[in-house]
């Protein structure tokens, strides 16, 4: 598949593509008149790159891991640093859900609060949650 339909398929723009091209985190075949040719290997490839920045890694830290995967000798030093790297990920990840948790909780009291008909007295009680929320986060 060309370019255009391998980033319209992805929802993600071209230069994008050609980006994670020059990365090193894709690699089309090439076609004689120059064009790029997106086969199955490179569908596998976006669909990873897709879930791990949702997941919140940087290009750095993909490359690292791409490398690694492709990599059958390994030294131990990349190996810890990539066990590191995944730690502060999990780290991240249960901080995020943590958060979503609480978040879900502050929305349903705020739902319930917002459903009373007596909804402006409750007001201050609503902007505090939210408030308390906020802090939670930073």
């Amino acid at each position: 598949m060309k370019i255009g339909d391998f980033a319209s398929k992805y929802q993600i723009q071209t230069d994008t593509i050609r980006y994670y091209e020059k990365e090193n985190l894709l690699t089309p075949i090439r076609r004689e008149n120059g064009y790029r040719e997106f086969d199955e290997e490179c569908e596998k490839q976006i669909q990873l790159i897709i879930v791990l920045k949702q997941l919140g890694f940087t290009i750095k830290e993909i490359q690292q891991l791409l490398l690694l995967r492709d990599n059958k000798s390994i030294s131990t030093e990349c190996k810890d640093t990539t066990v590191l790297l995944f730690d502060q990920k999990i780290m991240k990840l249960e901080e995020r859900i943590s958060f979503y948790q609480q978040a879900l909780k502050v929305v349903q009291a705020i739902k319930e609060l917002a459903s009373d008909v007596k909804y402006l007295e409750n007001i201050d009680d609503i902007e505090k949650q939210v408030l308390g929320l906020f802090q939670k986060d930073l």
